[in-house]
């Protein structure tokens, strides 16, 4: 499979951008990771127990004010980046069965691989492009960008040097910008390399994945990683299904206005290190304004701040997050 390469320009920008269909709540059921992914064990079954009740309440505290219906689709993650599992029609029936027993249904299965590249598109480099680092006060261009180093951070950090730049530096704290009274400050790591390979980070992968979960991607004004139905039946391989699978008959639309996760609380950090990661991503103008107009019209006030439309339940009973 060929790798389409992200660019942008101003021809990219005066590019009429097609919508995507929109629920009001997008829930996330959880995540799959090879240290808990037991599927015989009563952990699967567990899980869904919690989550099932902050499903209920999220229906409550995320519907829009007009009163009428919430339009909520459910979804789930699976980490086939990092990790390599048993087949898919294996797997997805078992996850599928243990949601039933909690009263849930998923309605999309996401592959954590299909965050870095799906349907011939490099994701993750479509979003790194659209980093627009913070400034930082004090910097005097010494420190290489973030598309050469692989760190973004949420501020200012310490001073750095050495014999090379003839002084060694006084030391200074980090600083987060906008603070406040004190600084809570993060450096993310978002890829790694060894042998000319990059290897994305999972905090740089989840912010993708709450991109797509707001429908805010494109490539060349088109959506990316359209959810598909697929008959696991003829799938043996993770990387023969597409990024994000349909797996309920008619359910409400993959993307939303809003995200809710039910997660581990050990996903505080990595969470946190979204956050930080997508205060500095800048989406296409063009598909801001299409999903603001379109929530205004349904009377569904949305935060201007991609990062106010993302909300957790974070519980720290739910050991190990299957």
């Amino acid at each position: 499979m060929s790798t389409v390469e992200a660019s942008y320009g101003e021809a990219t920008a005066r590019q009429k951008v097609r919508s995507v269909p929109l629920s009001h709540l997008s829930i996330e059921l959880g995540h799959l990771y090879r240290e808990n992914s037991d599927l015989e064990g009563p952990g699967l079954a567990r899980h869904f127990a919690r989550v099932a009740p902050q499903v209920e309440a999220a229906k409550l505290l995320y519907a829009p004010a007009s009163g009428k219906p919430v339009r909520m689709s459910t979804c789930y993650l699976i980490d086939d980046y990092f990790t390599e599992f048993q087949s898919p029609a294996i797997v997805i029936p078992a996850l599928q069965e243990a949601a039933a027993s909690a009263g849930l249904q998923i309605d999309y299965l996401a592959r954590e691989a299909g965050c870095a590249f799906a349907d011939g598109i490099d994701l993750a480099s479509l979003v790194e492009r659209r980093l627009v680092p913070e400034p930082s006060a004090g910097a005097d261009g010494s420190r290489p960008p973030v598309t050469q180093t692989g760190w973004l951070s949420n501020g200012r950090r310490s001073p750095v040097g050495g014999e090379a730049m003839g002084r060694v530096p006084r030391w200074g704290p980090p600083e987060e910008s906008s603070a406040r009274r004190h600084s809570i400050f993060v450096d993310v790591e978002l890829w790694s390399e060894k042998d000319g390979h990059r290897t994305w980070s999972s905090p740089f992968l989840a912010a993708v994945w709450q991109l797509l979960r707001l429908g805010m991607l494109r490539f060349h004004g088109s959506p990316v990683a359209q959810p598909q139905p697929v008959d696991l039946s003829l799938i043996r391989e993770w990387d023969e299904l597409p990024a994000v699978i349909q797996l309920t008959p008619e359910p409400a639309a993959f993307s939303a206005y809003q995200t809710f996760s039910v997660l581990s609380g050990r996903f505080l950090s990595v969470e946190h290190a979204v956050r930080v990661i997508l205060e500095q991503v800048s989406v296409d103008d063009a598909v801001i304004n299409e999903i603001a107009e379109r929530s205004q019209r349904e009377g569904f006030v949305l935060p201007p701040e991609i990062v106010r439309r993302i909300n957790y339940f974070l519980d720290g009973s739910i050991a190990g997050d299957p």
